[in-house]
């Protein structure tokens, strides 16, 4: 294919997978169970933590989570005491377990406490074509508190080689907005030009076989290189293509 033949073929993925439907079986579907923008930012937050694995798991698992927040994430957040992170039940999801999960809580309150919210962090650390540095500035921000060292590798950094395909996946999430009602687009003040592609293993391989992507390894490099050829096809929206790459590698295995 050419170039406006891979565009076509690729926008044509975009309309097919870019529906409602695609809900039922991803995990953004976790912040689509609330209204309130503060609840649909931690919901889809720790929902994203936690998307590895079978997709199954990584849905039942966050619906524990939010079980664990009475279903109230911002209220519980911001309301909680340690007595009632300490009355968390038994909770593991791959090796995110109960401790990871009581530093989250508690990094989050420090979030929206000491600096207005995850959205104002991202805001004020984006560059002029990009969120991977503010990804970076974040993480600073989220383990500023007294934390387990083992609980930094649950907020990947990009400027230390990461793909951070889960993050990448939230701020999909929270930025974008498609008028589909999949990504909700509530964080108007960042440009969804922006976003990086979430990088993993089948968005990989399908990049590959496209000829998008020539690196061989899911890093840092290689999410540049991707986002470098997803931004020439659309440079307003270059993240609609990971519907595409998602869909064809999971549910075409193409």
């Amino acid at each position: 294919m050419n170039q406006q033949e891979l565009k076509d073929f690729l926008d044509a993925k975009v309309i097919a997978y870019n529906t409602l439907e695609f809900i039922d079986s991803d995990p953004v579907q976790i912040p689509h169970l609330y209204e309130q923008k503060e609840d649909i930012e931690i919901a889809g937050f720790l929902a994203a933590t936690i998307a590895w694995g079978k997709r199954e798991m990584i849905i039942k698992n966050s619906h524990k989570m939010m079980s664990f927040l009475g279903n109230s994430p911002y209220d519980f957040v911001m309301n909680h005491t340690a007595e009632h992170l300490e009355a968390f039940e038994h909770f593991v999801h791959r090796t995110f377990n109960l401790d990871d999960f009581k530093y989250f809580i508690t990094a989050l309150k420090n979030i929206y406490t000491h600096h207005q919210g995850i959205e104002q962090v991202f805001e004020k650390y984006q560059t002029e074509n990009s969120l991977q540095p503010a990804i970076h500035e974040f993480k600073k921000l989220f383990f500023e508190l007294p934390h387990q060292s083992r609980s930094t590798k649950h907020v990947s950094d990009p400027l230390k080689g990461s793909a951070a395909k889960r993050i990448n996946m939230y701020l999909r999430w929270m930025v974008r907005k498609d008028n589909l009602g999949v990504d909700f687009g509530i964080w108007k003040n960042i440009n969804p030009s922006k976003l990086s592609c979430p990088l993993d293993v089948h968005s990989g391989n399908v990049a590959r076989k496209l000829g998008l992507l020539k690196r061989k390894q899911n890093d840092g490099k290689a999410l540049l290189e991707l986002d470098t050829a997803l931004r020439k096809m659309d440079p307003l929206d270059p993240v609609k293509y990971d519907f595409a790459l998602f869909g064809l590698g999971v549910f075409e295995k193409f």
